[in-house]
């Protein structure tokens, strides 16, 4: 079943109850709670009052970059996930693309650490799959899929992106949570409204439904960043997920 929802921090400016009371009246069921504002590190007080939403945690959405931040830095961010129940805790796999990085020992480590750790909180480690990070391409993202045991990845597309590619691409990583968007060959500049990419997404979410395995659908990079045009991505992300 693919679970709507959204990511908590296509909208800063708003408070953790603003966030509920939006994805509530959209009638979404999920949310992904974005550790840099809504529920940092150690605030264990802010993840009670994401838990009060009474929406479903998707996932905690850190800002731990394997290879590159501090090893201590994961304790607190494993510790606000097992807080918030959260199924997930998204990570990035380093700052640099597949191409430019000489070793990928540091990062694959790293990713091995944090997914032993998690487990051990009853939590697991998703890869953001995003560029400048061993997953802005296909084969980077499989092979360190391969490289780190008990590691799952997020998808999400890139600006313009032919539907072939990202449908071989789901396919492929089988992701645990996609983060829905529709933009146009410019990216995070040429933001579209969702439906603007209907060609896009009604077969990318015909395959993410295909084998009946729960999966997060979180809607992400709203146009002006408007709540108006929020509700109306969220309504046409119902109305496919219906049909």
């Amino acid at each position: 079943m693919l679970i709507p929802g959204l990511v908590s921090v296509t909208f800063r400016q708003l408070t953790v109850s603003e966030i509920g009371e939006l994805a509530t009246e959209c009638g979404l069921q999920a949310v992904e709670w974005g550790g840099d504002v809504h529920v940092p590190p150690g605030d264990f007080a802010a993840a009670r009052k994401a838990l009060d939403t009474g929406l479903k945690v998707a996932a905690y959405g850190s800002y731990y970059r394997a290879g590159v931040s501090d090893r201590a830095e994961l304790a607190p961010i494993l510790e606000t996930a097992a807080e918030l129940d959260a199924p997930y805790v998204r990570v990035w796999a380093g700052r640099t693309g597949s191409e430019e990085c000489p070793d990928r020992a540091p990062v694959v480590e790293a990713l091995q650490h944090a997914v032993e750790h998690a487990e051990a909180m009853g939590t697991k480690i998703a890869l953001e799959y995003h560029p400048n990070t061993l997953t802005d391409t296909l084969d980077s993202a499989v092979q360190l899929l391969d490289e780190v045991d008990g590691v799952v990845s997020y998808w999400q597309p890139v600006g313009g992106q032919d539907v072939f590619s990202a449908v071989h691409e789901v396919r492929t990583v089988e992701p645990v949570t996609v983060h829905v968007f529709s933009w146009g060959p410019g990216g995070f500049q040429d933001r579209l409204p969702l439906a603007g990419r209907r060609d896009l997404w009604k077969p990318v979410l015909t395959e993410l439904g295909r084998d009946g395995i729960d999966r997060n659908v979180l809607l992400e990079f709203v146009l002006d960043d408007s709540p108006e045009r929020f509700r109306e991505d969220a309504k046409t992300l119902l109305g496919w997920l219906r049909q």
